[in-house]
């Protein structure tokens, strides 16, 4: 069952979500593999690196609802428990500010220091 809801949801990828899978592809020359609609005990993530413990989630409009939301942070807590990173970007963050979304991705990974943004 959950192979059959991980093809759908491959089939049914956003444009932002094809686009942020082939810029994970590339990191796999840095040794780090990414599955896309990965199993995690009852949950289907988007993207999901095992060996480094992160997982990318990508927002879409079903998620800015308050149930949505309330779903994602339940669904988010519990990864965390489990011992992951869960990392969440919109569909539109990831269409305009890809750089940025990538250095995140990498500070997650442990493959960049993160950025110290000056709010000054």
């Amino acid at each position: 069952m959950a192979n059959a809801r991980a093809r759908h949801l491959r089939k049914h990828q956003t444009v932002a979500e094809v686009r942020l899978w082939r810029e994970l592809r590339k990191l796999r020359s840095q040794g780090y593999h990414f599955r896309r609609q990965a199993p995690i005990e009852t949950y289907i993530v988007d993207f999901a690196c095992f060996s480094q413990r992160v997982v990318i989630e990508v927002d879409g409009v079903q998620h800015a609802t308050q149930k949505g939301q309330v779903a994602d942070a339940a669904r988010d807590a519990d990864l965390t428990w489990r011992g992951f990173k869960v990392l969440r970007f919109r569909n539109d963050e990831i269409r305009d500010a890809m750089e940025g979304v990538l250095l995140e991705i990498l500070a997650a990974l442990g493959a960049v220091e993160k950025p110290e943004w000056n709010d000054e």
